[in-house]
């Protein structure tokens, strides 16, 4: 019998990484046993997401893989950005894994970026949500029970009203025409807390509200307002 190929999955902590994991888990052909996040170390929280170290901590717990993190500083450069991951991905490939898992759907750049910068080190790059129809997503995503609080929204697109509010299909009927279903183009990011891949939910209460500007990149001249909320950890 051929070994199944050695595999770390890039976990974000939000709902397509639960998919997309959920989707190789199931298939069964390929030795999942590590978890890779990136954390800001300055915030100790899940970079873009906005995340508690202790939190993902939980999740990687109920999942039951082991999580490794990625540690960048507060306002990384894309150079130092890179040279951290080209030596955690060094690290890894020696440790033996050819294989690594995303959770993207349809960013044709992001992907090629992904591809480009592993491509060196020998490793196969599976993305098993792409090209996949947002709509049909989220709907199996909500049908397989998994369950996901919105965490960061770009006010541009959504309202901060959005912020702290577990997905559903109600929900999702109010997004604005020009909102991707799964957020896809960055109009929000989520917290899942359970689902077929965890072992027990994920006890947890929604936290304050912050906002924060960040530059435009296609716009030097302008900036983006995002909203976050919060999660705070229960102990049952």
């Amino acid at each position: 019998m051929s070994q199944k190929p050695k595999t770390y999955f890039n976990w974000s902590s939000g709902k397509d990484s639960a998919m997309a994991l959920h989707y190789l888990l199931e298939q069964g052909n390929y030795d999942i046993d590590r978890l890779l996040t990136t954390v800001n170390a300055h915030y100790n929280r899940v970079s873009m997401h906005g995340l508690p170290r202790k939190v993902l901590e939980s999740q990687a717990a109920s999942v039951g893989i082991p999580l490794e993190v990625l540690e960048v500083p507060e306002k990384p450069s894309m150079e130092q950005y890179n040279d951290l991951m080209r030596s955690t991905v060094t690290q890894l490939r020696d440790y033996g894994y050819t294989h690594t898992g995303f959770g993207d759907i349809f960013l044709e750049d992001l992907k090629q970026y992904r591809e480009n910068m592993l491509q060196p080190y020998g490793l196969t790059t599976l993305f098993p949500l792409w090209k996949k129809d947002t709509s049909e997503l989220i709907e199996e995503f909500l049908a397989l029970r998994f369950r996901a609080v919105i965490i960061c929204v770009n006010n541009s697109k959504l309202d901060a009203s959005f912020l702290g509010q577990e997905l559903s299909r109600e929900l999702i009927a109010e997004f604005p025409s020009n909102v991707d279903p799964c957020g896809e183009n960055g109009e929000y990011h989520t917290f899942c807390f359970d689902g077929p891949i965890f072992k027990t939910p994920i006890p947890f209460s929604v936290g304050e509200k912050v906002f924060k500007a960040y530059d435009d990149p296609s716009n030097s001249s302008k900036s983006i307002q995002f909203g976050f909320c919060d999660i705070e950890l229960e102990t049952l």
